[in-house]
């Protein structure tokens, strides 16, 4: 569940309660990360955490041995339908180049698409947000991305 609320602290049980198994807030958002991450995991989830395209990939560094994902967003959040920002694309290089990321699953976020998922595996991010770009192509999601399906895990 990726949450892009202004005070993650207080969804992390109703989404335990509603059975989720991975919880994903914005670095950002919180003021003491640490105790949410103890938090989320006392709560039986996975941990995933988010950065905004303004936030540096340094930041996720002290709490890369206690999270299961890290997510770049490509886009600002707030409202869907962006465009894809690639300049965001070199935060998942360094995210992957990072010695403290050695098994972090790296996702990406935000105005992918069949015009741009190419960018994104080829950084060899493991996981792509795609729901609002199934919804908004007719064409079926094996033809979408077919092209990238053997190299990326598409959640």
């Amino acid at each position: 569940m990726h949450m892009m609320v202004a005070k993650p602290e207080q969804w992390v049980k109703p989404m335990a309660v509603a059975g989720a198994n991975q919880y994903t807030f914005h670095l950002e958002a919180t003021d003491n990360p640490g105790a949410l991450i103890k938090d989320i995991r006392e709560n039986g989830m996975k941990v995933g955490l988010a950065i905004k395209p303004g936030t540096t990939v340094e930041y996720l560094a002290p709490w890369a041995n206690q999270i299961d994902m890290a997510l770049v967003m490509t886009v600002e959040p707030g409202f869907g339908g962006q465009k894809f920002m690639e300049d965001m694309m070199p935060k998942v290089y360094a995210a992957w180049q990072f010695t403290q990321f050695p098994s972090l699953d790296i996702e990406v976020d935000g105005g992918v698409g069949p015009d741009t998922i190419h960018k994104c595996a080829e950084p060899l991010s493991r996981s792509l947000s795609l729901c609002p770009s199934v919804v908004r192509y007719s064409s079926p999601v094996g033809l979408i991305f077919s092209p990238v399906l053997p190299s990326v895990n598409i959640i």
